[in-house]
C-alpha cells in the first residue's frame, strides 16, 4: 500500500477478461486516499457552490535537512577552529619583557677618629644625632603621589609601597639584622636577580656585584646584638618615569642602631653604642613588577660606621663598639695591574654632626610625615 501520494501505478494482477479487466480503472481505497480532489456531497451541492469538487490538503512532504544550513554549520566550525589555531600559533612574535640587570653595589666603611662613645641605649637614641628621627617604618614616608604620563596614581602608590616593604625588610627586621634570615628581602626581588642575591648571601665577594651588605643591613650575631629595638630612620623617597613602561624610585635613608657586644650574662648599662648606615638605593619597577609586588634593585650606595677601614664588609657589617677605636690600617690594598673584577677598596672618615632637634619633637608642632614631591 502506497499511502497518500500519487495513484497506484502497478499493473493489474490478472489482465485477462472478466471483471478483472476493469481492475485497472477501479477506484480502490489507496486511489481514493491519494486523490487531490473530492466531490461535494449531494447536500453540499445544494448550496451555492459554483464548483462540484473541492481540493483536499496535500500530505505534508517530508523535508530534508537544508544544504544551506549544513554549509553554515560547517563554516562556523571552520571559523572557530581557525581562531583557536591562530590563538595558539600567533604569527606575530610576543614582545620580549625587560630583563632585570645585576645590582651594582658600593659599600664604604666609615672609620672614627677617636674611641667610640658608649652609654645607655635609650639615652644615646634620645640625645644623639638621631634624636629627631622617627622610629622604625614611620621614618619611611611617601612623597606626594601624583600620576605620571604613563602610570596612574594607584600604580605609583603600589610601587612606593613595594619599595617601602623592601626597606623595612632589609633594614629594620630584627631577624634579618642579626639572625641571618633573608626571605623578607628575597621574596620582593625580580626573579632575574634571585641568583645574584643568593650568591651574594652564600658566597659574598668584594667585586661590586656580590656584596651581601649591598642588598641588606646585616650584622654578625656572634659579635653584636641590638641593644634597643627602636631603630631611628630619616630619609626621602622620590619617583620618576624611566620610560613608558618603567618607574624609577630612589630611596635615601639613614638608619641608626643601638648595638652592644653579643656576650652571655648581664650587660653593662652603659655598654651600648650607636651605629649608622646610610643607604641610597635605586629601584626599577615595570608594569609586571608593580602588578606582582616586586622590584629590581639597580644600584646600592652604602656608608656605614663606625668601622675600621680594613674590615671586610662584604658578608656583614663590622661595627666598632663602645670604647673601641679604628686601627691605623687603611683599606685593603688595590692592585691596578691585577686582572679580573677590581676590588672596591674604599673607606671614609666618620664625622658625626652635633645632635639637632627636629620640629617633630616640639609638642606645639603638628606631627606630619616628611615628604618630597
Amino acid at each position: 500500500m502506497t499511502g497518500r501520494g500519487e495513484p497506484p501505478e502497478d499493473p493489474p494482477d490478472n489482465p485477462s477478461g472478466g471483471e478483472d479487466e476493469y481492475r485497472s480503472v477501479v477506484f480502490d481505497e489507496s486511489f481514493v486516499r491519494a486523490a487531490r480532489l473530492q466531490e461535494f456531497s449531494a447536500q453540499e451541492r445544494m448550496g451555492d457552490h459554483a464548483r462540484a469538487v473541492r481540493s483536499l490538503p496535500g500530505r505534508p512532504v517530508r523535508r530534508h535537512r537544508s544544504r544551506a544550513g549544513i554549509a553554515l554549520v560547517v563554516l562556523i566550525a571552520l571559523a572557530f577552529a581557525t581562531a583557536v589555531y591562530f590563538g595558539f600559533r600567533n604569527p606575530y612574535p610576543t614582545p620580549v619583557g625587560r630583563r632585570a640587570e645585576p645590582l651594582q653595589t658600593t659599600v664604604i666603611p666609615l672609620a672614627p677618629r677617636s674611641p667610640v662613645p658608649g652609654g645607655a641605649a635609650e639615652s644615646l637614641l634620645a640625645d644623639g644625632p638621631a634624636a629627631g628621627h622617627r622610629t622604625g617604618a614611620a621614618g619611611i614616608n611617601f612623597p606626594s603621589v601624583r600620576r605620571t604620563k604613563n602610570f596612574s596614581d594607584s600604580q605609583v602608590t603600589i610601587a612606593l609601597t613595594t619599595v617601602k616593604d623592601y626597606l623595612v625588610g632589609s633594614s629594620l627586621d630584627p631577624d634579618v639584622l642579626t639572625a641571618g634570615v633573608v626571605r623578607p628581602v628575597g621574596r620582593l626581588l625580580d626573579p632575574d636577580q634571585t641568583a645574584q642575591f643568593d650568591r651574594s648571601i652564600n658566597a659574598p665577594a668584594d667585586d661590586g656585584v656580590h656584596s651581601a651588605t649591598g642588598w641588606l643591613v646585616r650584622f654578625d650575631p656572634a659579635e653584636v646584638e641590638l641593644a634597643d629595638s627602636d631603630i631611628r630612620v630619616q630619609g626621602t623617597l622620590s619617583y620618576a618615569e624611566a620610560g613608558a613602561d618603567t618607574l624609577e624610585v630612589v630611596s635615601d635613608h639613614t638608619f641608626t642602631y643601638a648595638l652592644r657586644p653579643a656576650v652571655s650574662g648581664p650587660q653593662r648599662a652603659d655598654g651600648a653604642s650607636l651605629f649608622t648606615v646610610r643607604r641610597v638605593l635605586h629601584f626599577l619597577l615595570d608594569r609586571e613588577d608593580i602588578r606582582l609586588h616586586r622590584l629590581e634593585v639597580r644600584s646600592a650606595y652604602v656608608q656605614a660606621g663606625p668601622q675600621a677601614c680594613s674590615a671586610d664588609t662584604t658578608g656583614a657589617l663590622r661595627p666598632l663598639l663602645a670604647g673601641e677605636r679604628a686601627d691605623t690600617r687603611g683599606p685593603a690594598g688595590t692592585d691596578p695591574y691585577a686582572t679580573g673584577v677590581p676590588a672596591a677598596a674604599l673607606c671614609g672618615t666618620l664625622a658625626v654632626s652635633s645632635p639637632t632637634r627636629s620640629p617633630l619633637q616640639d609638642p606645639g608642632v603638628a606631627r606630619s610625615p616628611r615628604s618630597r614631591p
